[in-house]
């Protein structure tokens, strides 16, 4: 046996080398991974294998080699396992991924490299020397006193607390009240769904109920709704694997419900529920917390929390301190590292942002412009609050779509608002999924978009909007029909009562082609909700695509009424509808349909897109018109109706005309 070879023990390289990469050290002699000064926690073996790659840098280290280097040669059952867990914990400390990496990458069925550059701050030899290493294997050379100064300066980031005028005293109130509960309710669900030293068959569900506003002001319900989204999130990406947690909109439907524990966890088909309540008056706040098994309704853990605002800094480190070590034994590196984080933020900005949430949550073009406010005021307060421009970026996009705001003047903002939310948190997953969602709708970059989303689902796998946009705003225009529709069953399972998740799973089904289960889809996501516009409206188009003309028009008379129309007008234009299918079948209603969308354009305050115009046209049989329109939406980047042409109906007159194959390769789809 060569020397080294088979002992589990053997350092795999020089043991006095300091390497940095980013914001982190690798310090090979101590055994230890920092980020900004502060020790990562990370296991003997994966730190090996990190050793190892570093040896060469760039360079492809095969999976033998790391066997014959780190594991027993005995060594023939668990050794994949062994290698993938260590390569796992890497990329959760690095915060990495393996389908957008940026440190640690995999080539299929060979071996893994270390990719990132680093640099040297501590030869092997002792000399004062620095030595950059590129990915691509490429070194440069200097001594330490007198490297040339040109390269890009490293940047401290987060800024520390002494960065901000106001200090350290300005602490999320989530945070501080609650980063210590959500830890205590994961380690007591997953240790009741695990023996010590046993990964759980299956993961455990959990449903956060609205929390209640005990505040004896209505005007406080934002604050208590806030609170319960912020749960939700934190909770999903605790331990993504061992933990699910149902999604903010599910949970919002049981807001003053009457139904049991038991009721709702059979509905929602959760182990747990989390109860909890939130009473502020003035410079004091209560949250109150307890955690419930559905199985036996009995009541796990609870806790109240009483504290003043200004002390809440102090409580949180407190507290943080006392179950440290109970934390680290059951979540991830990465996760200790940021409950342990202090949260800092003016909480002036914390409120403006729960209230930008509060009206983004409404989903009206009133409430739209105001969520846009709340969040710009939060950004002005502190220009360091990611969370803030993570909602912005979310504000911008959706604006396009509910508006109607033209994507000109709303996907750019949304770009820059994700980028400077990423920059401050690379760890945000609404931020990632906010640009891949630009980057498919304007910039037509589809593979950014898909590296956005991966990163997105790969930070909070509990996100149903980044498996959604994931669906919709990639796979679906990229004709990966089926991955289309399981990312989309994968949204509707972790929220389950989401109207606007049901209804487009309904939609993903009909541009994949499959009517049947459109159809299906479309009454379950009517039954949920028969007041719910855009259900009725869709399932009208579905309707209408497949012949069914009579039936389609009584659907978009339900929606007509429900957006605004009175029973009397959308009668009449049920009635005028219904005489132009009489009297010239399918050409006569959509000429008809054409000539209605044409005259609401002209009206005051009424706006329609160049691509609606190009599929009324298409349909009424008028392909040169629709063409000139769809150039129209090209040059106007509207990316929502134009990245899914190849698939929507009202686009089929036009396949077999060449000026159609033309469209699609110049947004950049496949033909």
């Amino acid at each position: 046996m060569a020397a080294g070879q088979g002992d589990p023990m053997n350092s795999p390289t020089s043991s006095s080398r300091k390497v940095r990469a980013g914001l982190f050290e690798i310090d090979l002699a101590a055994g230890q991974l920092h980020k900004n000064g502060r020790r990562l926690p990370l296991q003997e073996q994966p730190f090996r294998v990190l050793a190892t790659l570093l040896e060469r840098p760039g360079e492809v280290v095969t999976r033998q080699e790391l066997k014959e280097r780190l594991w027993p040669a005995d060594t023939y059952v668990g050794f994949d396992e062994g290698l993938n867990t260590a390569i796992r914990k890497l990329r959760t400390a690095f915060g990495d991924s393996a389908g957008n990496p940026r440190f640690i990458e995999t080539l299929p069925r060979r071996g893994y490299r270390f990719i990132a550059p680093i640099t040297e701050t501590m030869p092997a030899d002792g000399l004062p020397l620095s030595r950059e290493v590129r990915g691509d294997g490429a070194q440069m050379e200097g001594h330490a006193a007198g490297v040339a100064s040109d390269r890009p300066q490293q940047v401290e980031w987060p800024p520390t607390a002494s960065d901000h005028g106001w200090q350290g005293k300005t602490v999320v109130l989530a945070a501080a009240f609650l980063v210590l509960a959500l830890t205590v309710i994961a380690l007591v669900v997953m240790h009741r769904h695990s023996s010590p030293g046993e990964t759980p068959a299956q993961r455990a569900m959990l449903a956060v109920l609205p929390f209640q506003n005990l505040s004896n002001d209505p005007g406080q319900e934002y604050f208590s709704d806030g609170l319960t989204e912020e749960t939700i999130t934190d909770l999903g990406q605790l331990s993504p694997e061992n933990l699910g947690v149902i999604a903010r909109t599910s949970a919002m439907a049981y807001k003053h419900t009457g139904k049991t524990v038991s009721q709702i966890g059979r509905e929602l088909r959760v182990d747990y529920v989390l109860e909890g309540s939130v009473r502020r008056e003035g410079g004091k706040a209560r949250v109150s917390v307890q955690l419930i098994r559905v199985s036996d309704q009995t009541h796990l853990w609870a806790q109240n929390y009483d504290r003043d605002l200004q002390d809440l800094l102090d409580v949180q480190n407190e507290l943080g301190r006392a179950i440290a070590e109970q934390v680290r034994a059951n979540l991830t590196p990465q996760r200790q590292i940021e409950l342990a984080k202090k949260h800092l933020v003016n909480p002036d900005a914390y409120d403006l942002y729960l209230k930008g949430r509060f009206y983004w949550n409404q989903r009206t073009p009133d409430s739209i412009k105001e969520s846009i406010a709340y969040f710009q005021q939060a950004t002005a307060k502190d220009g360091n609050f990611a969370l803030a421009y993570a909602g912005l970026a979310d504000a911008y996009n959706i604006s396009n779509i509910i508006g109607p705001v033209s994507a000109r003047d709303s996907l750019p903002q949304a770009r820059a608002a994700a980028m400077r939310a990423i920059l401050l948190d690379p760890s945000l997953a609404e931020a990632h999924a906010a640009l891949g969602m630009e980057k498919s709708h304007y910039e037509f970059d589809f593979p950014g978009a898909e590296r956005e989303f991966l990163k997105a689902i790969d930070v909070n796998p509990n996100s149903p909007y980044a498996h959604l946009f994931y669906s919709n705003c990639f796979l679906m225009p990229m004709g990966r029909k089926a991955q289309a529709i399981a990312e989309n069953k994968r949204a509707v399972e972790i929220d389950p009562l989401s109207l606007p998740i049901n209804n487009f799973m309904a939609m993903t089904y009909m541009l994949a082609g499959d009517d049947t289960s459109a159809y299906r889809q479309f009454q379950h996501t009517i039954a949920l909700d028969p007041s719910f516009a855009l259900a009725h409206e869709y399932f009208s188009w579905l309707l209408l695509t497949t012949g069914r003309y009579e039936e389609a028009i009584k659907e978009q008379e339900k929606s007509d009424v429900l957006t605004g129309s009175s029973p009397e007008e959308a009668a009449a234009a049920a009635m005028v509808m219904e005489s132009a299918f009489k009297n010239g079948g399918e050409k006569g209603f959509w000429q008809k349909h054409l000539e209605r969308v044409l005259e609401s354009s002209k009206q005051p305050g009424e706006y329609a897109s160049p691509s609606y115009l190009a599929s009324a046209y298409a349909m009424a049989g008028q392909a040169d018109k629709a063409f000139a329109f769809l150039e129209k939406g090209y040059e106007a980047r509207e990316g929502q109706a134009l990245t899914l042409l190849k698939f929507d109906p009202a686009f089929k007159n036009l396949r077999g005309d060449p000026r159609f194959s033309a469209m699609l390769r110049k947004i950049g789809l496949p033909e």
